[in-house]
């Protein structure tokens, strides 16, 4: 087991035995009489995320945590929010339970499973005998009854598993996890779902498949690439349901290449499989969530090393859909191993392809590490990638696509080139590169940066692997 979280229950009442109770409150004025005075005292105000401990002699410690200033609509992500701040107040207690109360609403349930859950996740596969994670915390006891409670409880352990799966994957080190072991885990994380179905591609098959871009970036490894694709089929076909197609950058460990990153640039390289990692997430999620959408995931995998035959800058490989590419930077690696996964799935003619890497640094030179960059040809999907990711309680911001870029990816010997021309604007012109793979579907593009990576608890996210784009990926593809 790679990663510890407590076990996460569903009762109608809160649990004999729990040594501490949360109880979420809307402002001062939600909290009962003999409480508002030492809430007063405290400071506490019921803001989002706000957590208020009273100690007890005699029973269990109560804790109060807040949802909104008095007045505002509760959200689905207040609720997340709040139960994530409740699991980190509680960390010592063993047994714990949050009352939500009689009639909770179903989507406040399956936040507060998602808060929680995410929120108490520690990746323990490193620690060696002996030691444990800096948490006691056992069982956590959701408490609410009322219409759908009970099916959108279920929504949310499948949610905190599928995204601790996505965060085991971008936490494991590269040296262990390879393409081969990556494909090992994922079929493990998709045991039991008889609606997906694993293919793998091995490096012969890729070879005659023509993937010339993983080939190429795989040529200054020691070990073989894979290509993984993931097939969810609806239990029941519904009428007007429309295939999806989602992509998932699989670079292994990115050392850069001949193109070599400094030892500071790649100390976070391990985390360079997350667009894969969380397309492998969100695939396991489709059917909890009842998605009538037929939807293939494709995760190219393989690390970038360099090596006495690994590709050199100005050499020139052909793609899946027959372009010739320039490299002229190979740590410009990700999206040369897109461009064969998209061209691939663009061929199966999907009503829409979605893909998500970790492609640039310069997203989050612009848009910081909470926030995700969002670019696609047409704005119905964004819109709709925009809906999934508010829903879901992630950062993404729209960016442009600008056709006067696309010059820059011009080359002198080639039909394109992996580079633009200048210092500025990559993470546009890795857009407009993608876009050339995509022939006429409509598409877009998640470039994650650093947003894959938390330096310390944030909300639903603790320090390391976020799993960020997997509930996003998941719940656009059920509502497309």
């Amino acid at each position: 087991m790679a990663s510890y979280g407590p076990d996460i229950k569903l009762a109608a009442t809160t649990p004999r035995g729990a040594s501490a109770v949360g109880y979420l409150v809307d402002g001062v004025d939600d909290v009962s009489p003999d409480r508002e005075r030492f809430a007063d005292a405290s400071g506490f105000e019921g803001k989002v995320g706000q957590t208020l401990v009273i100690p007890s002699e005699d029973g269990p410690i109560e804790v109060l945590v807040g949802l909104a200033p008095e007045g505002d609509s509760i959200t689905d992500d207040e609720v997340r929010r709040a139960a994530a701040a409740f699991a980190r107040s509680v960390n010592r207690q063993a047994n714990v339970a949050l009352v939500l109360g009689a009639d909770a609403a179903p989507a406040h349930v399956t936040a507060a499973v998602e808060g929680a859950g995410l929120a108490s996740y520690r990746y323990t596969a490193q620690k060696g005998k002996g030691t444990t994670a800096k948490v006691a915390t056992s069982r956590i006891t959701v408490v609410a009854k009322g219409k759908g409670v009970a099916a959108a409880f279920a929504l949310g352990e499948r949610m905190v598993a599928s995204v601790s799966l996505t965060r085991d994957l971008v936490n494991e080190p590269g040296g262990s996890l390879l393409p081969v072991e990556f494909v090992k885990k994922a079929r493990a994380g998709v045991k039991g779902l008889p609606t997906l179905k694993v293919t793998v591609w091995d490096q012969a098959r890729i070879a005659k498949e023509k993937l010339g871009g993983i080939q190429f970036v795989n040529q200054g490894s020691t070990h073989p690439p894979r290509l993984l694709m993931i097939s969810y089929t609806p239990p029941k076909k519904v009428k007007g349901s429309k295939e999806v197609a989602l992509v998932g950058k699989g670079i292994t460990f990115d050392s850069g290449g001949l193109s070599l990153k400094t030892g500071t640039g790649m100390m976070t390289m391990k985390v360079d499989m997350a667009g894969g990692a969380a397309v492998v997430g969100a695939m396991t999620m489709l059917d909890a969530m009842d998605c009538p959408n037929p939807v293939t995931a494709y995760v190219p995998l393989t690390d970038n090393m360099p090596s006495g035959d690994a590709g050199r800058p100005g050499d020139v490989f052909t793609a899946r859909n027959g372009k010739t590419v320039e490299v002229l930077n190979t740590d410009a690696e990700g999206r040369l191993v897109l461009a064969d996964a998209l061209a691939l799935a663009a061929e199966k003619k999907p009503a829409v392809i979605v893909d998500i890497a970790t492609l640039t640094g310069s997203v989050t030179g612009a848009l910081g590490v909470k926030f995700t960059g969002l670019m696609g040809s047409d704005a119905d999907v964004v819109n709709l990638v925009l809906d999934a990711g508010e829903a879901s309680g992630e950062n993404l911001w729209h960016l442009p696509l600008p056709a006067e870029y696309r010059k820059d990816l011009d080359s002198d010997i080639a039909d394109l080139r992996n580079i633009g021309k200048g210092p500025y604007g990559g993470a546009l012109v890795a857009g407009l590169f993608l876009k050339e793979f995509v022939a006429d579907v409509p598409w877009a593009h998640l470039d994650l940066g650093l947003a894959a990576l938390a330096d310390g608890d944030d909300g639903v996210f603790v320090k390391g692997a976020t799993g960020a784009g997997a509930r996003t990926l998941a719940r656009f593809a059920a509502a497309f």
